[in-house]
């Protein structure tokens, strides 16, 4: 989960110098931390850089963990891979967030991909992410490969004439003005500007913390794309089982076989991961029982008009 901007901070210090952080209404994380290295407030969010022993350097916005040094990768490899590796070839790379630059990061692995657009509302969080967190963004910034654009993704996305191969949302929870982006009009949005064989792949909640909003989400989704299939990922600085999931007309990353997805990543020359491999894709898709019965059931569709996913005690936090 990409924790929400915009609201009162749940995560505080303690006489310790640890971190609490809210996962809903019942349960959340500790944290310890080495020091707090720098914050600054932009138009939209507080941010901060905090070192801490478990996870190394971490950025918090609004007193919510985004990712860390030591273990983005579960998040960044997840997100971006098992889409792109679905794909024949990737060219045009669409990130709605991200401003960290680790989803950039992966995309620019590829050789096949031309470009990669970030669109990122906050230009505070990129600077910071330069500054403070090279292991995360890994120098994506200055591939040229790479075009930065700040504003607001649902806005770029109903303008732009560009279309994409694939295009990652890598947003924070869906709690204010970033509920637009997880909305079915929005997911049309993407539809439209998705390339033939094109992805769209996003974080989706968490199963456990949060099944429900995590649940809607994805019947949202199969509102929108004949094939969405969620997936399982673990990533430790957010305390709980995360779930990711594609969606696209006509491509379906489940059906790859373990030694297909090794075959892909060889040819493109995709090396150095540190999680994903083709057991760990397949894995992914292997749904425990109890997420089966979660998506199996009806939801009400996340719309502009129908009943907000930050009114309920999931995500408990209040404007």
């Amino acid at each position: 989960m990409r924790h929400r901007p915009g609201l009162a901070a749940h995560m505080e210090a303690r006489g310790d110098e640890s971190l609490r952080e809210a996962l809903n209404a019942h349960c959340g994380t500790y944290t310890k931390v080495a020091s707090f290295v720098a914050s600054a407030r932009s138009p939209y969010q507080t941010l901060q850089i905090v070192d801490t022993p478990q996870y190394g350097r971490v950025l918090r916005l609004d007193g919510y963990t985004m990712t860390s040094e030591y273990d983005e990768f579960h998040y960044h490899e997840n997100l971006v891979h098992v889409p792109a590796v679905a794909h024949a070839g990737p060219e045009q790379v669409l990130i709605v967030g991200g401003g960290d630059g680790g989803a950039a990061r992966e995309a620019l692995r590829y050789r096949s991909v031309v470009r990669v657009d970030v669109v990122e509302i906050d230009a505070m969080v990129v600077k910071f992410s330069k500054a403070y967190l090279p292991a995360v963004h890994g120098n994506a910034y200055s591939s040229p490969r790479l075009k930065l654009h700040i504003g607001d993704g649902k806005h770029w996305l109903e303008h732009t004439t560009a279309t994409y191969d694939l295009i990652i949302l890598d947003l924070t929870d869906p709690v204010g003005p970033a509920h637009a982006l997880y909305t079915v009009e929005f997911y049309r949005t993407c539809r439209s500007r998705l390339n033939p064989g094109g992805i769209l792949a996003l974080h989706v909640e968490s199963p456990v913390a949060r099944p429900s909003t995590c649940h809607r989400i994805v019947k949202t989704l199969e509102a929108v794309f004949p094939r969405v299939r969620p997936y399982l990922v673990f990533v430790p600085t957010y305390g709980t089982l995360l779930a990711m999931a594609t969606a696209s007309l006509d491509v379906d990353p489940a059906r790859l076989p373990e030694d297909e997805v090794e075959h892909r990543l060889r040819k493109r020359g995709i090396s150095g991961l540190r999680h994903y491999n083709g057991a760990t894709h397949c894995a992914a898709f292997a749904l425990p029982n109890y997420v089966r019965e979660q998506f199996a059931g009806e939801a009400e569709i996340v719309s502009e008009q129908g009943t907000r996913l930050d009114g309920n005690e999931e995500l408990p936090l209040e404007p």
